[in-house]
């Protein structure tokens, strides 16, 4: 069991994954989304996509 299998995805960062534009969410890795949701390091490869819609 991997530690993603006890600790829940972050709801925040779910929604903003499911709100970006189909465009951008066709080219997140699985990888990338799964960094995203439960608050890990972030690939560069993921913040260069997400760098438009980014605070």
């Amino acid at each position: 069991m991997d530690n993603n299998e006890k600790k829940k995805p972050n709801q925040e960062r779910v929604a903003i994954l499911r709100s970006l534009p189909l465009e951008i969410k066709s080219q997140i890795t699985g990888e990338e989304a799964q960094a995203f949701m439960y608050d890990e390091e972030l690939p560069e490869s993921l913040l260069e996509k997400l760098k438009d819609y980014m605070e």
